[in-house]
C-alpha cells in the first residue's frame, strides 16, 4: 500500500530550450527520471509539430508525452491549442493506472487556449481514487480567476471531501492570489508554501524571480517540497521543475 507519493510539475516549453534554438526533449526525459516521481504534471506538451520534426534532428517520432513516459509511466494528454503544424496541451504521467481522464476547455479567447486535464488514478491499497488536475492558467488576471472558478466548480461537483486531490502546473499567478482561492473554496494547501514558508521561484529558469509553478494538495501531509534550481533544470525549459513528497493524511 502506497502511503507516500512523490509528485512533480514542469512547463516543458514544448521541449525546446529557452530561446527555441535547440530541442532538449531527450535531456528532459532523463531529467524527469532523476526526480523519481510517481505522478508528473506537464504543461506546453506537443502532441504533434510537423515543422519542428523537420527542423530538429532527433525529434521524437511519437507525441512528447509518450516519449517522456518512456514506458515508465502511464500517460494522459489534453489537447488545448490546434495550429497548422499540429497541437499542444497538458499531460499527466502516472506510475499508477489512469482510470479516466477528461480535458475541460477553459479558454478565455481564441488566442490563448487553456484546459484543465483531470485524471483519476487507481493507487494500490487506497480506498478512494486519487484525483489529479494539470493546469496552465491564463496570462491575464481576470482570465485566471475565471479558470480557478471553473476548477473549483468541477472538483466541488465531482470529488467528495474524503477523496485526495492534487492540482499542479503553471499558474501564471505572480500576484499569488490562487492560494487563497483554492484554500477557501477547496481546502487545498500549496506544497512549497507549506514546506518552506513561501512559494518557489521558478521563472525564468536561469535567474528565477516569479513564483508561477505550484503543487496544491488536499488529503496529504507535505513532507518536503522544492523548486529545482541550477543545472540541468535551468537549461531544460524557461521554467524550473517543482516537486513534493507527500504522505496520506
Amino acid at each position: 500500500m502506497a502511503e507516500s507519493l512523490r509528485v512533480a510539475s514542469l512547463n516543458i516549453h514544448k521541449g525546446l530550450s529557452s530561446w527555441n534554438r535547440r530541442t532538449v526533449i531527450h535531456e528532459l526525459r532523463e531529467g524527469l527520471r532523476t526526480l523519481d516521481a510517481d505522478v508528473v504534471f506537464l504543461q506546453e506538451v506537443q502532441g504533434l509539430n510537423q515543422r519542428h520534426a523537420l527542423r530538429f534532428a532527433h525529434w521524437p517520432g511519437e507525441p512528447q508525452h509518450e516519449f517522456l513516459s518512456g514506458g515508465e509511466w502511464n500517460h494522459a494528454y489534453g489537447r488545448n491549442r490546434v495550429h497548422q503544424h499540429g497541437h499542444h496541451g497538458n499531460a499527466v504521467l502516472s506510475r499508477f493506472p489512469i482510470l479516466d481522464h477528461h480535458n475541460t476547455d477553459v479558454s478565455n479567447h481564441r488566442f490563448e487556449r487553456r484546459g484543465l486535464l483531470h485524471c483519476i488514478l487507481d493507487v494500490p491499497g487506497w480506498t478512494n481514487p486519487l484525483h489529479c488536475v494539470c493546469v496552465h492558467l491564463s496570462l491575464h488576471e481576470r482570465g485566471r480567476r475565471r479558470q480557478l472558478d471553473a476548477l473549483c466548480e468541477r472538483l466541488d461537483d465531482i470529488v467528495s471531501q474524503d477523496q485526495p486531490v492534487i492540482v499542479a502546473g503553471d499558474f501564471n499567478d505572480w500576484r499569488e492570489r490562487a492560494t487563497d482561492v483554492l484554500a477557501r473554496e477547496l481546502g487545498m494547501t500549496e506544497a512549497l508554501l507549506a514546506a518552506n514558508g513561501r512559494h518557489g521561484r521558478t521563472f525564468p529558469s536561469a535567474m528565477p524571480v516569479l513564483r508561477l509553478d505550484r503543487i496544491y494538495v488536499r488529503g496529504f501531509e507535505v513532507k518536503a517540497a522544492r523548486a529545482h534550481r541550477g543545472k540541468p533544470w535551468s537549461l531544460l525549459s524557461d521554467h524550473l521543475a517543482v516537486s513534493a513528497e507527500l504522505r496520506r493524511a
